[in-house]
């Protein structure tokens, strides 16, 4: 007898896998229901150091495969979401005192080869790594690496003196939270249900099917799903082992990456790559226009129950790890913001937190209804994740198309990758009271769909009460009904970074009019 059910997978978690999958998933036909405890986005997916890049410090783990895939997704990504994605150069300064983390593969081949260098990273294997970092991909659209003289170019200014020369090669920025909303909002218009402030409280499984309980503002209701797709991120351990009733040996180590926001370090749009005597790295990222961000730390989180926060001893070593680079020093009295996600990574019983795997596991379990456990990933491979994710699910039902993803625009990313400035000044043009800042804004936030959210406004007024900081009700109607926000943190910290800008009652007038 064939059970009729609810949806043909029930997906758990709102992050990035999830959201890629239900995409994925509902454009191939399958009924797809998306259940989020909190907001999407809420976790990791939000709290990343932003960026769509190859990993140029996994080479030094010899992840060929990982790299080589995520350096070919840099592109296809871009070319999809140019609005919330974009080209940036970073710059690696060189010093002799650079180091490798012990633990690493290649840091122990050139110990044994070459002991002199007392695990120094010596230049002619920066250069190779970066030779590789920019030929693996198969680039196409973003320029390769160069040197620099830091005595001479802008590069340099900010920099102490005794740094003469850098390195510089590209990466791509991504807008995290943003690219997870849009993953939902096409998975809807491709019919996957989402749920929001949805919890799984229960899962029963029989043979061919699932019987689930969610909760949410109304209550509890039970749904039924021929297959679950585990995507919980950080959760993912939990729910398997508990909401869902089985017994795993599978898992995650749960790493908190922390990262401080200061005001503007330097006038160039360019970041940098900072290598400790530690071995670790960081970044330092032109942010918000205004602002500099900083991190990220590599620390075990052990208990989900404890928020993850920036800690004192991060700050002081992100600060402390700035300031060996910069020239006038970088200071705690300066941060204005912190924020600190935690990474599920497949456990793979590396020593460290920094040598973890940051590839993707995908546990498929037949053994009644079929269920898919995902561990790890990163959001640069999010899409390919959902590519062999959905591999894994076809084998669970007939006639699934084949893979479609690559190259289909987001929502409001249905232009050329140069083709920002352009929209801006056309949608000044157009609006004549947007300033500059705000119709940039506008255009890397919502891209096409600017026009959409401005409709045919003549003056700010025709666009309702003003919140500050550019935000109208207008964008608010469009947050509420199109992109899942419910609260004023949704709007001014995931759909946006407003929350930079807004003081404490502004912020309450933007809560009060998303709970409306």
């Amino acid at each position: 007898m064939t059970v009729e059910t609810d949806f043909d997978l029930l997906i758990i978690g709102g992050g990035i896998n999830g959201c890629g999958i239900a995409r994925d998933a509902a454009g191939r036909g399958l009924r797809v229901g998306l259940a989020e405890m909190n907001d999407l986005a809420s976790a990791t997916s939000s709290a990343s150091t932003k960026l769509f890049h190859g990993g140029l410090r996994y080479l030094e783990y010899f992840e060929i495969r990982l790299v080589r895939e995520a350096l070919v997704e840099r592109e296809t990504l871009l070319r999809a979401m140019p609005h919330i994605s974009w080209p940036m150069r970073f710059v690696l300064p060189y010093h002799k005192d650079m180091r490798f983390e012990s633990a690493t593969p290649t840091s122990k081949l050139l110990s044994f080869f070459m002991p002199w260098m007392k695990g120094r990273r010596p230049s002619w294997l920066i250069r190779f790594g970066l030779f590789l970092y920019d030929t693996l991909g198969g680039r196409k659209i973003l320029p390769a690496t160069s040197t620099v003289d830091l005595r001479t170019g802008a590069e340099g200014a900010p920099l102490q003196k005794r740094f003469a020369k850098a390195y510089e090669y590209s990466d791509c920025w991504v807008e995290d939270s943003r690219l997870v909303v849009l993953n939902a909002r096409d998975a809807e218009a491709r019919g996957a249900k989402i749920m929001v402030r949805t919890k799984v409280i229960d899962a029963v499984r029989s043979d061919d099917h699932w019987t689930v309980t969610l909760e949410d503002n109304d209550g509890l209701r039970d749904v039924s799903a021929k297959m679950i797709v585990n995507a919980a991120g950080p959760w993912v351990g939990d729910v398997l082992n508990g909401t869902l009733g089985l017994n795993s040996r599978e898992g995650v180590r749960l790493v908190r990456g922390s990262h401080i926001v200061v005001p503007k370090l330097y006038d160039h749009d360019k970041c940098y790559f900072f290598q400790g005597e530690d071995g670790r790295i960081i970044f330092a990222i032109p942010y918000e226009d205004d602002f500099t961000l900083i991190g990220t730390t590599d620390a075990d989180h052990n208990d989900l129950s404890e928020v993850p926060t920036c800690t004192p001893e991060e700050q002081d070593y992100l600060c402390a790890f700035a300031s060996k680079y910069f020239e006038t020093p970088v200071t705690r009295d300066q941060i204005v913001w912190t924020y600190s996600g935690v990474r599920p990574l497949y456990d793979d019983g590396a020593e460290n937190a920094s040598a973890l795997t940051r590839d993707y596991t995908l546990k498929l379990d037949t053994n009644a209804a079929p269920l898919l456990n995902i561990f790890g990933g990163k959001i640069t491979t999010y899409r390919r994740l959902a590519e062999s994710a959905l591999a894994k699910i076809g084998t669970q039902f007939d006639g699934l198309s084949g893979d479609w993803t690559a190259g289909v625009a987001m929502p409001g990313g249905d232009f050329q990758v140069d083709g920002v400035a352009p929209m801006i000044a056309d949608l000044q043009r157009e609006y004549t009271f947007l300033t500059a800042r705000w119709a940039q804004r506008l255009v890397r936030a919502y891209g096409t769909d600017a026009r959409i959210i401005l409709g045919e406004a003549k003056g700010v007024s025709d666009l309702g009460e003003d919140f500050g900081a550019t935000l109208t009700a207008a964008e608010l109607t469009w947050l509420k009904t199109h992109e899942f926000a419910r609260s004023a943190e949704d709007v001014i910290w995931r759909r946006s970074k407003l929350g930079l800008r807004l003081c404490d009652d502004q912020i309450a007038k933007i809560d009060s009019f998303m709970r409306s």
